[in-house]
């Protein structure tokens, strides 16, 4: 399994960036998609996952400014950020499980104040 990030960048506070992963490869079933984030210096967190049926979680810091989808059909989940702020700033991964855990390469976002 393959997992292939982008939509990354660069963003002032209260920007919006949208991230995408793309899951190629000998798939039958992915259970749960999900993003996680690891700022400098800090351990890797949750932001947040989506359950084959479209259930959603969200860590407390992002919750009613962070959207996570998914499109079952090009094995794709996406992560809308809006309202951007210093701390969002991190490597996001990109996660998915088909009974096995895969992660993506990491995709930087950079919001500046």
């Amino acid at each position: 399994v393959q997992l292939v990030e982008s939509g990354g960048g660069w963003v002032q506070a209260g920007g919006s960036l949208r991230l995408s992963c793309a899951a190629s490869g000998v798939i039958f079933s992915i259970k749960a998609m999900g993003w996680y984030r690891q700022a400098p210096g800090k351990q890797r967190e949750l932001v947040a996952t989506i359950s084959k049926a479209g259930s959603t979680n969200y860590a407390d810091s992002v919750k009613d400014r962070f959207t996570i989808s998914r499109d079952n059909a090009k094995n794709t989940v996406y992560l809308q950020m809006n309202i951007l702020k210093p701390e969002d700033s991190a490597v996001y991964y990109c996660n998915v499980d088909v009974g096995v855990n895969y992660w993506g390469q990491g995709t930087q976002v950079t919001v500046s104040s």
